[in-house]
């Protein structure tokens, strides 16, 4: 049997925690350190019998970990990963992949220069969901695309403000939670090549946004809308919809509406829509619902995270792909601003 893998975790907050779960769980590996500065990361470490370090620099200089999982605060990402890179050691980078497509792009090129493996931390594409919705799209069951809804909507709680960085720039759904969307789409429906947007922060008024209204263009010529919002009680968003993160009740409810021209498919449910023989709203549509096979994304990341590091596998979004997602929200930021469609460029 294979040895486990000696993956660091670098970050050790909320999401690092989350990580932290999985590594235990995992067959595929184990924790081999925690590096992070502050002092509850450093009981933690202690609690769990790990080495710790302040530093990247600190860890570095005392051993050589098969991996590394960043989940630092995002301008910390970059530069983290740089480090490790240029050490030898793959990494796995929580979402955003940098806080601007700027640092993206450094990274990128880190990656070229080092040839080791940078995995982004878009987790919902290990989702047997999306990756059924993808199959389906890439296979023509819908013929070519036409169309793309997109919904979150949802009710953030009034104390998940009580957080300063949340009610600034930056901190809102755009940033926050539709970037998971649009790679979603992007996964599963192909590139966007331009955006247009409105935001407004009239419900709370606080300085970031809390609802936004968008408008793609694929590259393949469909056209695709968002609507997001975390002001409204509603069914209709992966959080809910999805039953991904058992800590959401999940409710009936659709978040993704997928519209080609032989067929039309809903997430989460995986309903596919179509006719058979002739077309035409006058006949009888036929409802085909898909099966898969349950399976928990973010373990299913750590395993396909080992097996790059192992060199099985490719990355499922590398360095490059991530930073196309992070370019496409980030230019739904300056089509808010200039009140124009903006073409998405990541260099």
């Amino acid at each position: 049997m294979t040895a486990p893998l000696k993956i660091a975790l670098v970050g050790a907050g909320l999401i690092g925690r989350v990580h932290l779960e999985r590594l235990d769980a995992s067959q595929d590996c184990d924790c081999a350190a925690i590096c992070d500065p502050t002092d509850a990361a450093k009981a933690l470490a202690a609690e769990r019998d790990l080495p710790w370090f302040a530093s990247i620099g600190e860890m570095l200089a005392a051993m050589k970990p098969d991996g590394a999982i960043i989940a630092t605060p995002n301008a910390l990402h970059v530069p983290g990963a740089i480090q490790c890179l240029e050490a030898g050691i793959p990494v796995l980078i929580e979402k955003p992949l940098a806080e601007s497509v700027a640092a993206a792009q450094r990274l990128v090129e880190a990656q070229a220069r080092t040839g080791i493996p940078v995995l982004g931390g878009h987790h919902r594409r290990h989702n047997p969901i999306v990756k059924a919705a993808r199959k389906v799209v890439q296979e023509g069951r819908l013929g070519r695309l036409v169309a793309v809804n997109s919904l979150f909507l949802i009710r953030k709680p009034d104390d998940y403000f009580d957080v300063a960085w949340r009610r600034e720039a930056g901190g809102g759904p755009v940033l926050i939670n539709l970037i998971h969307d649009i790679d979603n789409l992007r996964f599963i429906c192909g590139e966007i090549e331009s955006v247009q947007a409105m935001t407004s922060n009239a419900t709370r008024g606080f300085a970031v946004e809390d609802t936004a209204a968008l408008i793609f263009r694929f590259a393949n010529g469909a056209l695709g809308t968002a609507t997001v919002s975390d002001t409204t009680p509603t069914p209709w968003s992966w959080e809910l919809s999805s039953g991904e993160n058992k800590a959401y009740p999940q409710r009936d409810g659709h978040c993704y509406l997928i519209a080609g021209s032989e067929g039309s498919l809903s997430l989460p449910a995986l309903e596919r829509w179509h006719y058979e023989g002739r077309q035409g709203w006058w006949e009888p549509l036929l409802r085909e619902s898909l099966a898969i096979e349950p399976l928990e994304p973010l373990a299913e990341q750590i395993r396909h995270f080992c097996a790059v590091i192992r060199g099985t596998e490719a990355p499922i979004t590398d360095a490059a792909d991530a930073a196309r997602t992070l370019a496409v929200v980030e230019a739904v930021g300056e089509a808010a601003r200039l009140g124009r469609p903006v073409g998405v460029t990541t260099g």
